[in-house]
């Protein structure tokens, strides 16, 4: 199976290029970002060595369908999806700032909460809790946005305090993360999921706040199959869940975690077909209909068409 690694496209009037961990991110004459989700995949801050069939499609399709059926909440930065890896949106000044919205003790959250920890982003939790369990209310944990490297917890009170993020936008980044949550948390359940946790992006043009980026994908989310969760976690039991946490669990129990000195452990053809298989299955459970694989004998060359179309639109 075909993957797209990476871009090397010049489009009319292209002011800037910047290459992400997942994106590539095209600006168009300083006005719009031409955004092709690539089928790379990170974990714990690190680009794997190799790309995922079929990934990009999965990411680039769920966040358009989220973003949709949020604006109602909060405008966002989307203008076409003109391809299915690709978003053309306006562009916006993002807050340095991720809004990690957690309502499970899960993955980092738990791996802190495991250690001893009893604070995460200067937030309290009870002693007692298990891991996966449901926390009393949603807690908000932000992460501050690496150009290069590893995000770094903060919390609310050191954002306010740097100066990071004005009080009355955070307020406002707050009041959106919530109701985002709450929605995401509706439409999961309706398709027998729980979205455990998740993290928003947002920007800012002409004073205006924006959701950017991706929403609800399995990249920016963790979700629980529902049915026989609270059976697992009476009996300590692992929770069957779909999101990019087996693939950390997969490197971890091969000795990877991005620290100084670890190697990526070999991506053998059946583990990226067994990660493109799961993507996929996240897809189809989440949006409640079957995947249609794009065309990917020539994907550079169908991404550059339907989105040099979509330019001449806008």
């Amino acid at each position: 199976m075909k993957a797209l690694k990476e871009t090397h496209f010049n489009f009319p009037n292209q002011s800037n290029f910047y290459k992400g961990k997942v994106r590539d991110v095209y600006t168009i004459a300083n006005q719009f970002m031409v955004m092709v989700v690539s089928d790379r995949i990170s974990a714990f801050d690190v680009v794997l060595p190799e790309a995922i069939p079929f990934k990009g499609q999965v990411l680039n399709q769920i966040a358009a369908k989220f973003l949709a059926a949020t604006q109602d909440i909060v405008p966002n930065w989307v203008l076409d999806v003109p391809d299915p890896m690709v978003t053309i949106g306006r562009i916006c000044e993002p807050f340095k700032v991720e809004m990690v919205i957690r309502g499970y003790l899960a993955g980092h959250a738990w791996r802190e909460y495991s250690s001893g920890k009893r604070s995460v982003c200067g937030v309290s939790l009870p002693d007692g809790l298990k891991e996966n369990d449901k926390l009393p209310q949603p807690i908000i944990t932000p992460t501050t946005k690496a150009s290069v490297g590893h995000d770094e917890d903060i919390s609310k009170e050191d954002i306010l305090a740097k100066g990071i993020v004005s009080i009355t936008d955070y307020e406002k980044l707050e009041e959106y993360t919530y109701a985002l949550y709450q929605r995401g948390t509706e439409i999961a359940a309706k398709s027998g999921l729980i979205l455990v946790d998740t993290k928003y992006e947002f920007g800012s043009a002409d004073g205006v706040i924006y959701l950017i980026d991706e929403i609800h994908t399995p990249d920016s989310s963790r979700y629980f199959y529902a049915d026989g969760y609270q059976e697992r976690q009476n009996a300590g039991e692992p929770q069957k869940q779909l999101s990019k946490e087996f693939v950390r669990k997969w490197l971890i129990e091969n000795g990877f975690q991005g620290k100084d000195g670890q190697v990526v452990p070999e991506m053998t053809p059946e583990i990226v077909n067994s990660i493109s298989e799961r993507y996929i299955e996240l897809y189809e459970k989440i949006v409640g209909e079957a995947f249609i694989k794009a065309d990917a004998d020539a994907i550079s060359s169908r991404i550059e068409t339907n989105v040099l179309k979509a330019l001449e639109t806008l």
